[in-house]
């Protein structure tokens, strides 16, 4: 699919990225543009990579259209990763986020549909679903606007792929535990019912893949994962560290933070189809060519909603995960 095939990456230099482009290697692509603000990270990412001429590395900025136009010239697929991620950053400064995660994504699609793209695949998160907190918020609209461009009479197809916490990337609450208990001698846990779903950035990536070989264009494919305590654990990563009498402090919740997440709402149930045993594929609200047509042999969902308080992982359900992702 890959196969001698321009790719941009924006917001390539990030955890979801590198993967991304590590995996991506391994299809033989002519070149992959990674574009980003990021100048340590793309100079860091290119010896990592050993200065594979396949890649190129673009500074640049999702809210600057000519820029990221220029990038997309010759480009067949575009994995959109860019975005302001971090909860209390977004609350702090919202006009930022909507500029970036917003605005930024229109500007991706203008970008994709003046230069031809085959394919745009938005990454999203569980916190788009039912959203509480600015950054839910704005990725939600950046899904809606992904979703809306399929209707704009342009050769480019674009697809959402809505997923949870993945494992180790930036900011992660595991190197956030893992230090907190060597340094500190104690990890703050904002609610002892905290729920959260997580699966390792090595099994997202390859389910992005997929979502991407198999979409039509128009849909959000919302990934199937595990979810957990978050106090389980931090009691996990504590017996692993071997350190005794780490104490676990209760903050209280952050501002539009949730005790568990949505990566599917009661009001998106209603046209959601069980896609495979990876996979739910919500269908929009709105008329696509050929589209509900396409998925009509499929069985609706039949969910209420899909959220991280069920089918907890035991402790040693999340100690066999952090040991496949290489945590412990």
């Amino acid at each position: 699919m890959f196969e001698k095939k321009t790719i941009l990456v924006t917001g390539g230099t990030g955890s979801w990225g590198y993967e991304l482009v590590r995996q991506l290697l391994g299809f033989n692509p002519k070149e992959i543009r990674i574009f980003s603000r990021n100048e340590s990270n793309q100079f860091t990412m290119k010896q990592e990579f050993d200065n594979d001429r396949r890649l190129k590395f673009l500074i640049g900025d999702i809210k600057e259209r000519e820029e990221l136009t220029e990038a997309c010239k010759g480009a067949d697929y575009v994995f959109h990763l860019a975005a302001l991620k971090h909860v209390p950053v977004c609350e702090d400064q919202p006009l930022e986020a909507l500029k970036t995660n917003v605005n930024g994504t229109q500007n991706v699609i203008d970008a994709a549909i003046a230069c031809n793209v085959d394919r745009v695949v938005y990454i999203s998160t569980d916190k788009a679903s039912n959203p509480s907190n600015f950054y839910g918020l704005s990725k939600a609209m950046g899904e809606r606007l992904i979703i809306h461009a399929n209707t704009l009479n342009a050769k480019t197809r674009f697809v959402c792929i809505r997923g949870g916490n993945v494992l180790g990337t930036n900011g992660s609450v595991i190197h956030v535990f893992k230090k907190h208990i060597q340094e500190k001698g104690k990890i703050g846990i904002t609610d002892v019912n905290m729920t959260r779903f997580f699966l390792t950035l090595e099994q997202a990536i390859r389910l992005v893949f997929k979502a991407t070989r198999e979409s039509i264009g128009g849909e959000i494919f919302v990934m199937k994962m595990p979810s957990c305590k978050i106090i389980d654990l931090a009691h996990v990563l504590i017996e692993d560290s071997g350190k005794e009498n780490v104490d676990i402090e209760i903050l209280g919740v952050r501002p539009g933070e949730k005790i568990h997440e949505l990566l599917l709402s009661e009001y998106e149930s209603k046209t959601t189809i069980l896609y495979d045993a990876e996979y739910y594929v919500i269908l929009p609200p709105i008329y696509i060519e050929g589209l509900k047509e396409e998925y009509a042999s499929y069985k609706p969902a039949n969910l209420k909603n899909y959220n991280s308080s069920k089918d907890l992982m035991s402790k040693d359900e999340i100690r066999v995960m952090l040991k496949k992702g290489r945590f412990i």
